[in-house]
């Protein structure tokens, strides 16, 4: 559910590259934002625990190289 959440959030490209120098468009790299954006990460984190969440996953889905591939 964090990609969902995160597209909620309508970050641009430039919130996704944060302070990072990148050769590469970073739109989309969720995983990146763990680095850029801790804040929005632990926004929805916190989310789901105001919910009633019991359990929390890692925002880390495309945590690979494989798919960290696609964005240099």
């Amino acid at each position: 559910p964090y990609g969902t959440a995160i597209q909620a959030l309508g970050l641009t490209e430039a919130d996704y590259r944060g302070t990072l120098t990148v050769n590469h468009d970073q739109k989309g790299n969720n995983d990146i934002l763990n680095l850029t954006r801790p804040d929005a990460i632990a926004g929805i984190a916190r989310a789901y625990i105001e919910s009633g969440a019991d359990i929390l996953a890692t925002n880390s889905f495309n945590a690979n190289s494989i798919s960290q591939a696609d964005y240099g």
